[in-house]
């Protein structure tokens, strides 16, 4: 009987029209930056989420205006005089509005997915713990909405709504996070309220389970809180109503960490690293899998010009699997240095289609610097350490600089002096310079490294 009542609901009820809505904002929104998760599951869960900027506005709405649905059509005091329980009205249109409002959320991963299934090589399962406390959220968001339209059956209710909760689920937590930033200060634990992801997560990071088990307690009791004030027909109804979302705040909170979203923690999985040894070795991490048949010819490339000119140049190429400093927010890093006999290359830019967009030619004078990089933490920016490794670069290749949009007068003149000055040299000791420029890089003396552009190497 309730399940036949609820195909009705889905069929009849704006509920169908609320998910339509949902699926197609969100996939607007979520294929617009398709290169941000394209060949990562976990980066497609959390794009996802991020999405909810949108969609947990628009649960709420849709909620209210399926609420406000029996003052609408003024059959209020006719239900009312029927014998039947209250709940065994609410419940099959909440449940057809959840299953409405789920089924989009799916349908949107589902999109996603088709730019993920074809090159993704790793799946963390913590993506699908994310997946599903955005789907809880957007539960929670319609059954809310919905008892507020029926309690203020208002034309404004719905839009009313949506604005407030643009203000509670993104705007405020932004605010929260800014002015943790400015204090110098971790974001509050409250931040982690919000069902939105705010800021962005590192490939090489994962959303904790403690995260993802406190925000499911705290948006399951806001859901309950939804659903008991659809049912509630007296104050103390009401009243009682409310205690599911207090208590779930109340408990959720002292358990989630500070830091906010910032707090995610490294994934060694994602870490991993993948390798192609046929010829000298390449690998990049397991997240970057597809990207392996793409940076390898360019890598064994680098290492054979370097093989040719460089003494003890190094003989393998891996990919940099640091976290990036914006995804740790003030978190101290330590340093791990690499060998002298590995390059360590920055990911290169990821395509669309999961792939390595090496377009644009920088990928090679990125590997051919590496060989003058090494890990030295939050060491300070040094001007002429960073030309050095352009002249250096230029070196292997035996052309002259490409001057970079950024460069000033002075710079150029500084790059383009160095680098003939250099090849000038007796072939001896443009490589001795070389090799002592790159033990100054291995053992992080900026200083020294960027002698080179000042003409200071004995």
């Amino acid at each position: 009987m309730m399940g036949r009542i609820l195909r009705i609901e889905l069929r009849r009820s704006a509920a169908v029209g609320v998910a339509l809505l949902l699926l197609v904002i969100g996939a607007m929104a979520l294929l617009s930056s398709t290169q941000g998760f394209a060949g990562r599951w976990m980066q497609l869960a959390v794009s996802v989420r991020a999405g909810l900027l949108v969609l947990w506005p628009l649960a709420l709405a849709g909620g209210a205006w399926l609420g406000r649905r029996d003052a609408r059509n003024r059959v209020d005091e006719l239900f009312a005089s029927t014998g039947r329980p209250r709940w065994q009205r609410i419940l099959p249109t909440a449940g057809a509005l959840a299953v409405a409002v789920v089924s989009a959320y799916v349908l949107l991963l589902l999109v996603g997915a088709g730019w993920v299934l074809p090159t993704a090589d790793y799946f963390p399962v913590a993506a699908v713990a994310v997946a599903a406390v955005g789907a809880l959220s957007l539960v929670a968001a319609a059954w809310v909405g919905m008892a507020v339209g029926r309690a203020v059956p208002r034309l404004v209710t719905a839009p009313a709504l949506a604005v407030a909760g643009v203000a509670l689920a993104a705007l405020l937590p932004d605010w929260m996070t800014v002015s943790a930033v400015v204090d110098d200060r971790p974001a509050p634990a409250a931040l982690l309220l919000t069902p939105v992801y705010i800021g962005g997560l590192d490939d090489f990071q994962t959303v904790t389970a403690r995260v993802n088990l406190t925000q499911a307690l705290w948006l399951a009791a806001l859901a309950t809180t939804g659903l008991l004030l659809l049912g509630a027909a007296r104050r103390r109804g009401i009243a009682l109503a409310v205690l599911p979302a207090v208590l779930g705040a109340a408990v959720a909170v002292p358990l989630m960490p500070t830091g906010g979203y910032q707090a995610a923690a490294d994934d060694p999985g994602a870490a991993e690293l993948v390798c192609d040894d046929a010829g000298l070795q390449v690998c990049v991490a397991r997240v970057h899998a597809a990207l392996l048949p793409d940076v390898a010819g360019p890598a064994r490339q680098a290492l054979a010009m370097m093989a040719a000119k460089l003494p003890d140049a190094p003989s393998r190429a891996v990919e940099d699997r640091q976290v990036a400093s914006w995804a740790l927010a003030g978190q101290d890093r330590t340093p791990t240095p690499h060998p002298a006999d590995t390059i360590v290359f920055a990911t290169p830019t990821i395509g669309s289609d999961g792939r390595a967009d090496l377009s644009g030619d920088y990928f090679l004078p990125l590997l051919l610097e590496a060989a003058w990089r090494q890990d030295c933490g939050d060491q300070a920016y040094d001007r002429d350490a960073v030309l050095a490794r352009t002249v250096a670069a230029a070196w292997l290749t035996g052309e002259p600089p490409t001057p970079e949009d950024w460069w000033d007068v002075e710079e150029r003149a500084l790059v383009d002096s160095a680098y003939r000055t250099l090849v000038g040299l007796p072939q001896a000791e443009q490589q001795r310079r070389m090799a002592a420029a790159r033990d100054a890089a291995l053992s992080c003396r900026a200083d020294a490294l960027g002698a080179i552009v000042r003409g200071e190497i004995p």
